[in-house]
């Protein structure tokens, strides 16, 4: 997730960028840079690699500019490079911006301008950002005021499709800064006379206590003294500052009481950005880290999925993407196992491996293991430079951000969306599936993220249920199909960190055996998102009622509420992608009851973050 910071004031910007930069690099980030308002012009100072690299590059003691902006970059579009680094300026030289979030539409966008006779220099979408308003604000001849220039500004972001957050400074108004967003974080502290801007609070906590919290598509043009707000019709109105009461370790978590609970509210965002540009509006589906052809993936004959916990749990809803869609035969095997058992691997095998620190000992040992059995390998990571992706032959990155709480939220989720995007590209390439089932489900990945915002909302419902059941010694996790993935990971979330032990099954395998444990007052948590498989779910929940459990139902069919003790209805989608909505009220689940035992929610005990041990 890139990182932001502006500032706009009497003092020397550069140092106030550097430090707010450090503040941020938490985030991850392969890049840094700053650009500044100097006497003679815009400086541009920009690196590949961290924030301390960009101490040493020649001249950058000598700015004196007292407006600036800098970035953090986290790769979508373009390799890791100086070139591709922000800030970024159009071709003359006289704007510069920072952008956080994804340009959808850039091909188009960067057509448009090289058909004006604009050129590119780096391969990312936000170059298109400062040449559109260049081209704007030079077509405006009769306007060149600063209100033109905002005009210009606003013209060019009307063009971008997806999400972004940016700060624009030029030479043309060297007394002056814009900002806007959409769908990506931006503050702005206000103190004196001086404005503190920033993707995250905690960057500039240490400046001021009074924010300007911003809305999609407010658009503020900053000077020392003043911040002056308009809607997108340039329509100006008045904003009032909110005072942000948190200490140093609130702010980190962006005043929520855990990271965890930070991290479950983050999940839209890190949805969106791992969608990013790989599905866009009109429908396309595009890979760039990826170069597989028909005839490469005819040669496919099985597909391993393969890693530990959570993640393999993610591939787990991979693999029934994988096998409906491509017709692939595809196992999901944990990585511990998969390296001892001599596993049936030649060059006709794919390997999918899947971990979010990209540093797990077990998954990195069953890597190398398929690279020397001649498999093509692909690393799912959240970790730019990480192990796994210096060892596979490809890596496709999720972009959920750093994940600080030892329990796995919203990297699971990114990971689900991934692997489906990456079942819809082989199958498009194979022309194994209809046309029209892909533009559904393409449709539906599109949506997700503000179905997760409405999913978010059952938090009350969840945290009353949680008050209930929080002193239980066993619950039960039942589901079929696809839900049967998301029944493993509820359960193995409400052991990880409420130390209650739990069991996941398979709804039609219950009473097999597993139905021996259920007695009177026993919590059973059952998931129903398959319209065809949920008469037979209700079916199998019907047996544990009338052995006394008390249940929990996650689902979003039409059903007999009356039937169960409580329904959490949430959004209708694909059953496909069904498990990113169904897993969060188990996550908000296994939370509460965490936060009702008073136990440490982020930190787990005997658990780590990143397992780099066998």
């Amino acid at each position: 997730m890139c990182g932001i910071v502006g500032y706009i004031g009497n003092k020397k910007a550069c140092p106030i960028l550097l430090a707010g930069l450090t503040r941020l690099e938490y985030r991850g980030y392969d890049s840094a840079g700053v650009s500044t308002i100097e006497k003679n012009g815009l400086s541009l100072m920009k690196n590949k690699g961290r924030v301390k690299n960009l101490y040493d590059l020649d001249g950058i003691d000598k700015l004196e500019g007292t407006i600036g902006i800098a970035h953090t970059r986290w790769a979508t579009h373009g390799k890791p490079s100086n070139e591709n680094s922000h800030p970024h300026q159009d071709n003359s030289k006289r704007i510069s911006v920072v952008h956080n979030g994804i340009i959808e539409n850039y091909s188009e966008l960067r057509g448009l301008l090289e058909s004006n006779g604009y050129h590119f220099y780096s391969q990312t979408d936000t170059e298109v950002i400062p040449n559109l308003i260049h081209y704007y604000f030079s077509k405006n001849t009769e306007d060149n005021s600063v209100m033109g220039f905002l005009r210009a500004v606003r013209d060019a972001c009307l063009d971008l499709k997806g999400s972004f957050a940016i700060e624009v400074i030029t030479d043309y108004f060297p007394d002056n800064m814009i900002v806007v967003r959409k769908d990506s974080p931006l503050v702005i502290g206000t103190c004196d006379d001086e404005k503190y801007i920033s993707s995250d609070i905690p960057a500039i906590l240490s400046f001021t206590r009074d924010f300007y919290l911003l809305n999609d598509f407010e658009f503020v043009l900053l000077s020392r003294t003043s911040a002056r707000f308009f809607d997108s019709q340039l329509n100006e109105f008045q904003k009032n500052t909110d005072v942000i009461e948190w200490n140093s370790s609130a702010a980190e978590k962006d005043g929520f009481e855990d990271f965890m609970l930070k991290e479950i509210f983050e999940q839209p965002n890190a949805v969106r950005e791992t969608i990013g540009s790989r599905i866009s509006n009109n429908l396309t589906c595009d890979i760039d880290e990826l170069n597989f052809s028909k005839e490469d993936l005819k040669k496919i004959n099985k597909i391993y999925i393969i890693a530990c916990g959570t993640a393999m749990h993610a591939g787990l809803s991979g693999k029934n993407a994988i096998e409906k869609l491509c017709r692939i035969p595809t196992e999901v095997d944990i990585a511990s196992e998969f390296r001892y058992r001599d596993p049936i691997v030649d060059n006709n095998t794919l390997c999918i491996f899947i971990s979010q620190s990209g540093e797990t000992a077990d998954t990195i040992a069953a890597l190398k293991l398929a690279k020397s059995k001649g498999a093509t390998t692909i690393a799912i990571s959240n970790v730019i430079g990480s192990s796994i992706t210096r060892e596979a032959d490809f890596t496709i990155y999720t972009h959920a951000g750093p994940e600080i709480a030892v329990a796995s939220t919203k990297a699971y989720t990114s990971q689900v969306i991934l692997i489906n995007i990456l079942a819809i590209y082989f199958a498009e390439t194979l022309e194994s599936a209809s046309c029209e089932q892909l533009k559904d489900l393409k449709s539906e990945i599109l949506s997700l993220p503000k179905k997760i915002e409405e999913t978010l909302e059952c938090k009350e419902q969840i945290f009353n249920f949680a008050k209930k059941v929080y002193q239980e010694k066993d619950m039960f996790f039942l589901g079929r199909g696809i839900d049967e993935t998301v029944a493993k990971e509820g359960s193995l979330k409400l052991k990880e960190i409420s130390y209650i032990h739990s069991e996941s099954y398979a709804a039609g395998e219950l009473k097999h055996g597993p139905i021996a444990l259920i007695e009177n007052g026993v919590t059973v948590v059952g998931i129903m998102t398959d319209e065809k498989l949920t008469p037979k779910t209700i079916s199998n929940i019907q047996e544990v009622i009338t052995r006394g459990a008390k249940t929990l139902i996650i689902t979003n069919q039409v059903i007999d509420y009356n039937s169960f003790n409580e329904v959490i209805k949430i959004p209708n989608t694909s059953p496909f992608v069904s498990p990113i909505l169904s897993v969060i009220p188990l996550q908000l689940l296994a939370y509460y009851i965490s936060k009702e035992k008073g136990l440490d929610v982020d930190k787990p005990r005997n658990l780590a973050k990143s397992v780099t041990v066998e």
